[in-house]
């Protein structure tokens, strides 16, 4: 039997006229990642700024470790660790200081506070570095500090929003080992991100969101399996025409054009179905400029869902994306 520790039911939230959040329900299980994916401006940030009791729930409810976020804020923030998208580290205090800092606003007992970080120094590997002002720490390290800070409290719930944003995909490896640890000890992980390769790798479950409403949810691998076994992308001479062609195909689940070509999604295994695919569209004397073939991904899922690839935009409504408490 499953326990939610996150209960999310019809939440809106407006700024002025801008509708940024529409509607939203969701249920988040104790112990897993759960990612909210989607573009920037998609309303993840604003969403995770009501749970965190950042901004106030205009309408709708929302339960965070069994807390309303709405009558019951302190508690709420008694049991969450937050990593802000932006730097918000004290850029002239140490290593040490940043989390013994953190302890003390929380009144942790000394002994608890010192085993504390200890511990935390090690899991993000930071031992070496405990006397260093945080100006002086490469990205990556300050993005671990980040991470260790938020779990001085040992959390029920760790709030991460697009925790590796602007980092070396070297880096980026070494966080997600971080929150797969994290996550191992028991901690709950909310996750928001737009890396598509992020979110298929830590994810438990996903939900896609766009424009402020959930697209679609699910397992990374049920995602995937919507669009069936393969697709093949394909440039013709005359992609009318080759597009009907496939159409008629019966193991060629969907096809359409793009601004890439045509894309095929099919229902069997490609490469037994690429020759008659290839060979239909040949016979009528159209030729074929390019043809690939490969597995869904969690990209193509949110073009199949959303009808374009995942974007940078700005902030939400020029928002910061996570404040500060």
């Amino acid at each position: 039997m499953t326990n939610s520790i996150i209960e999310v039911k019809d939440l809106e939230h407006s700024f002025g006229d801008v509708k940024a959040v529409d509607k939203v329900s969701f249920t988040v299980e104790e112990g897993e990642i759960f990612s909210f994916l989607g573009p920037n401006g998609a309303g993840k940030s604003t969403t995770i700024n009501v749970l965190t009791t950042q901004l106030p729930c205009q309408a709708g409810t929302a339960r965070v470790c069994g807390f309303d976020v709405r009558t019951d804020r302190q508690s709420v923030k008694k049991s969450i660790g937050i990593v802000f998208q932006d730097e918000v580290l004290d850029r002239d205090m140490t290593v040490r200081e940043t989390l013994e800092f953190h302890g003390r606003i929380y009144s942790m007992p000394r002994s608890v506070r010192l085993a504390r970080e200890k511990e935390l120094l090690e899991l993000v590997e930071l031992e070496q570095k405990v006397d260093v002002r945080t100006k002086h720490l490469s990205g990556g390290m300050k993005r671990r500090l980040e991470i260790a800070r938020g779990l001085m409290t040992r959390p029920r719930v760790l709030f991460l929003d697009e925790p590796t944003i602007g980092l070396d995909p070297q880096t980026r490896l070494r966080i997600w080992d971080y929150i797969k640890s994290i996550n191992e000890e028991g901690t709950t992980i909310f996750l928001t991100t737009h890396y598509m390769d992020e979110a298929d790798r830590l994810s438990d479950r996903i939900e896609i969101i766009d424009h402020g409403k959930i697209i679609v949810s699910g397992t990374a691998e049920s995602l995937k399996n919507t669009l069936g076994k393969d697709m093949i992308y394909l440039e013709t001479e005359d992609d009318d025409k080759a597009v009907e062609i496939a159409r008629a195909i019966p193991e060629v689940f969907q096809a359409k054009r793009t601004s890439k070509g045509l894309e095929l999604i099919l229902n069997t295994d490609g490469s037994k179905v690429m020759p008659t695919v290839l060979r239909s569209i040949e016979d009528v004397g159209i030729e074929i400029l390019s043809v690939k073939m490969k597995k869904p991904s969690l990209d193509d899922v949110f073009v199949h869902y959303t009808g374009r690839e995942i974007r940078d935009g700005p902030a939400e409504n020029g928002l910061p994306k996570l404040r500060r408490r």
